[in-house]
């Protein structure tokens, strides 16, 4: 079924994946030529995706979120990445499917700052200051703090996606896109549990490995917190890969 992409199923995923912590001190090569790259339309690239936050069909929300765009993009060298990516999948008659790009702040600011603590607060109303913060900041970077730190998706260079039968359902992950808890973490399955003992289990754990892979492998960084998160040429990129500087800055489209 899977072809040559079993080994990658059956490859585990390491359970001390580099801490993302302090990426945003990273410092950006703004006059790289990768910085120059444009925002480019995924799906007019040949990948396909819908953007999660401007739909309805969309949990836990079911909601457009305010300010969300319905375009898909991304800087060229990340798509051409993903490309490639897609060029594995194409064997076992599979595909990416992309959920986001690049995003507006007003996306990031409104679940930073309002959806997420909102929600915590809701669940556990005794949560402090510092632990509501720290607690929102595992799965929603804080929106852009000027030109040396900007949240990942606003670089055009982080993506979210999973991986798809080719124009049909998505594999099993294990877990909602956009779960703000430790199921979403990348390595949740990897670590042996009495609950991960079922065939749902099982299963997630096999896709989870095959996309972190393909991903990795064609360069990509894995946000370890977020199973769908990966990027290339951002902060975080930079501070999981062990590069000298990130490739991108903050940027915005131009058309």
């Amino acid at each position: 079924m899977f072809g040559e992409l079993q080994a990658l199923r059956d490859r585990a995923i390491p359970t001390d994946l580099k801490l993302k912590s302090g990426y945003r001190a990273v410092p950006i090569d703004t006059d790289g030529a990768a910085n120059a790259e444009p925002l480019v339309d995924a799906t007019q690239a040949g990948l396909a995706g819908a953007n999660f936050y401007a739909g309805t069909r969309n949990p836990p929300y079911y909601r457009p979120i305010p300010g969300a765009i319905d375009r898909l993009l991304l800087r060229r060298g990340v798509v051409e990445q993903l490309q490639r990516v897609n060029a594995r999948l194409r064997s076992a008659e599979l595909e990416l499917w992309l959920f986001d790009g690049w995003r507006p702040q007003a996306v990031q600011i409104y679940f930073h700052d309002h959806w997420f603590p909102a929600e915590l607060r809701r669940r556990n109303p005794g949560i402090s200051d510092d632990d509501l913060l720290a607690e929102v900041e595992t799965y929603w970077a804080a929106p852009s703090a000027g030109e040396d730190a900007p949240s990942p998706h606003a670089t055009g260079g982080a993506v979210d996606l999973t991986i798809r039968w080719r124009g049909g359902e998505p594999l099993w992950m294990g877990s909602l896109f956009d779960d703000v808890s430790a199921i979403a973490h990348t390595a949740h399955f990897e670590t042996p549990r009495s609950d991960h003992f079922s065939f749902s289990a099982d299963e997630a754990r096999a896709n989870r490995r095959l996309l972190f892979w393909l991903m990795t492998d064609a360069g990509l960084a894995s946000n370890p917190s977020e199973w769908w998160h990966f990027s290339y040429g951002d902060q975080m990129w930079a501070k999981l890969t062990g590069a000298p500087a990130a490739l991108y800055a903050g940027t915005e489209p131009t058309a």
